[in-house]
């Protein structure tokens, strides 16, 4: 009997993220707090580029579009945002979504598996993403909910079950 496996990935749903941002958008856009203060937010190349004439200011858009990513589904440790920093009269926060499974990241999760899984699953790394094999599927579907419990910095998917 061939080997069961799965994949392990972390990706963002780009159409979700600019959903999630154009909501954002629209409620910076009417409410009463954000008038008149050269308020934004809107995609910058792959960034999200938020702009205000505060650091509070720009920090209550990130507070408006994490909210925004949650309702959407998106774990808020796929979003990497920098710091407020001055830029002219006002302030400006970068922030970017992650894809793909950092090298560190992945050995990480390898060094997870080999020590805490059941002793037939084996990992490989191939690029941002981990192949993880078992003869028994119960071994891998046992391996799925450590991760799950596991701490990790990233938002993980599990994809190709099979």
């Amino acid at each position: 009997m061939a080997d069961s496996s799965f994949d392990i990935v972390s990706k963002v749903d780009k159409m979700e993220a600019d959903n999630a941002l154009n909501q954002a958008h629209k409620e910076v856009e009417q409410r009463y707090d954000f008038k008149n203060i050269g308020a934004s937010i809107e995609w910058s190349g792959e960034k999200i580029l938020m702009k205000a004439n505060s650091e509070e200011r720009v920090k209550a858009i990130l507070d408006v579009f994490e909210s925004k990513l949650i309702k959407r589904g998106i774990s808020l440790k796929s979003l990497d945002a920098g710091e407020p920093y001055a830029s002219g009269k006002e302030y400006r926060l970068e922030a970017t979504l992650k894809n793909g499974i950092e090298q560190d990241q992945a050995k990480k999760i390898g060094k997870i598996i080999r020590d805490e899984a059941p002793k037939s699953v084996k990992s490989q790394i191939q690029g941002d993403e981990l192949r993880v094999q078992s003869k028994s599927r119960d071994d891998l579907q046992e391996t799925i909910a450590l991760l799950k419990r596991s701490d990790l910095d990233i938002d993980i998917q599990f994809l190709n079950f099979r």
